[in-house]
């Protein structure tokens, strides 16, 4: 539909144009009656034709552009088409098979009502399966399977109830991507509802995906194998403070193991005079070199920043420099802060980051209060007006800052730690102790709920108990 509405306006707009330059070319160009052919000159009637060609293709172009983006926003971004397109929007930001996950389930499952099945046929290994009957149809899977097999060529193909191959896309079951040998199955009752042109998109946009994700679950061992990215780490290692410093009445304590060599994740603290202190904590998107980039821009950002008490000018200045980079998909979360033991307080400005806390005392055992988030990521879209908020603080207060590494790490089950109420009570249990060992509490949960398995994001903590 997409394409046909293009084409038709194309079309229209180039008769337009036609019409209108030949009627303006017979009105303007003169009639001029020859008298003596050997003093006409028709140099001018040229010109002028000339410069009104161009005049009428730069405005039936500009003209065209312009009823194209609007054909292509009603036709991909309204309806159900917009599902597919909100969820190509999504995937250009997937780095992971994890990040792809989220974005199935709370897209194409929660808002599109479809079901997801991905294989790796090469391992024979499903990758992702959606929970509910149509995708654990034992006896649809199995006829997918056995007609779509390994050397399947690449591109997208649309099937029946039965599992074979569909002429026609409106009367399909769904549709699946073939590439590199893995098989992306999509269920769906209502494909007649998509635009014809969103299936070519949603395909450019996986295969993307699935080169990004290859080199990033791969740097580690070129990392192992490669000076340049010990070199690289290294020097990244150099933005993070060697030693946390000596502050009246705070405790502080860090934990920062990089997924690779190089990790996009930050944290630093700085003294601000006797009683207040800056602290950060910080993930950039994506794995890396570019990441690692980013990651040091941010913390020169703040090294230079003259007024560390001027958290929205820090944050201003942090997205500023990021957005100078030019680098498209490159943001971070972040939660910065200033620990007052004076006033005994904490302002703050928590940007999109999932698991700032403050655990402290209460008669019935500790509790936790989390510090929500109250400004949008930094450096890829507009920051809104930010505002500082505050919490009061009381003695034996700890303060707990950790990469989404910490939480959302997966056990058997694919149940993230931060749910479970283990999680919540390692971090009371530990509260009482010193912030060394609290760290080392909720490192040494994080490797035991992972098992065996390999850790698939950086992780990272800060924790900050006040004295008395």
């Amino acid at each position: 539909m997409y394409r046909a509405k293009r084409r038709v306006a194309l079309i229209l707009i180039d008769v337009i144009a036609s019409i209108i330059f030949l009627f303006i070319a017979v009105s303007i160009v003169p009639q001029t009656k020859i008298n003596d052919y050997r003093t006409y000159s028709n140099v001018f009637p040229t010109i002028v034709v000339s410069i009104l060609f161009a005049l009428v293709l730069f405005t039936s172009t500009m003209l065209y552009y312009r009823v194209r983006h609007k054909i292509e926003k009603l036709s991909l971004e309204t309806g159900a088409t917009a599902l597919l397109s909100k969820f190509i929007d999504r995937l250009r930001f997937c780095y992971s098979l994890d990040d792809l996950y989220v974005a199935i389930s709370e897209i194409l499952e929660n808002e599109a009502d479809c079901a997801i099945s991905y294989i790796d046929c090469s391992a024979n290994y499903v990758l992702y399966n959606s929970p509910n009957k149509i995708a654990t149809d034992s006896t649809l899977l199995k006829a997918l399977n056995e007609n779509y097999k390994i050397n399947w060529p690449d591109g997208i193909f649309f099937f029946d109830d039965t599992g074979s191959l569909a002429g026609d896309t409106n009367y399909s079951r769904g549709f699946f991507f073939s590439n590199n040998c893995e098989h992306f199955f999509f269920f769906c009752r209502y494909l007649y509802l998509f635009d014809f042109e969103i299936y070519s998109r949603l395909y450019e946009e996986f295969v993307r995906f699935q080169s990004r994700s290859r080199i990033i679950s791969s740097l580690s061992e070129i990392s192992e194998l490669s000076r340049e990215w010990a070199q690289l780490a290294e020097t990244q290692r150099s933005f993070l403070p060697a030693t946390l410093p000596d502050v009246k009445r705070v405790k502080f304590a860090a934990y920062f193991r990089p997924l690779i060599n190089v990790s996009g994740d930050y944290y630093t603290v700085i003294p601000i005079d006797e009683h207040k202190t800056f602290i950060m904590l910080g993930d950039v998107s994506g794995k890396g070199m570019a990441a690692a980039l980013v990651m040091g821009l941010v913390m020169n950002t703040v090294k230079i920043s003259e007024n560390k008490e001027d958290l929205v000018g820090t944050i201003n200045a942090i997205d500023a420099s990021i957005k100078n980079m030019h680098l498209q998909d490159k943001y971070t979360v972040l939660f910065m802060g200033i620990i007052d033991t004076e006033k005994m307080k904490i302002t703050y400005i928590n940007a999109s980051m999932s698991d700032p806390i403050i655990v402290t005392r209460s008669p019935d055992g500790y509790r936790i209060k989390p510090l929500s988030s109250n400004c949008s990521i930094v450096g890829i879209i507009p920051l809104d007006d930010i505002k500082v908020a505050e919490q009061r603080l009381f003695s034996d207060d700890l303060i707990l800052m950790a990469s989404d590494g910490v939480s959302e790490v997966m056990n058997e089950e694919k149940i993230e730690l931060g749910d479970t109420e283990l999680y919540k009570d390692t971090i009371k249990a530990s509260a009482t102790k010193e912030p060394q060992e609290f760290i080392n509490d909720i490192a040494d949960l994080v490797m035991r709920y992972n098992g065996d398995g390999r850790l698939h994001d950086d992780v990272t903590m800060l924790v900050a108990k006040i004295q008395r």
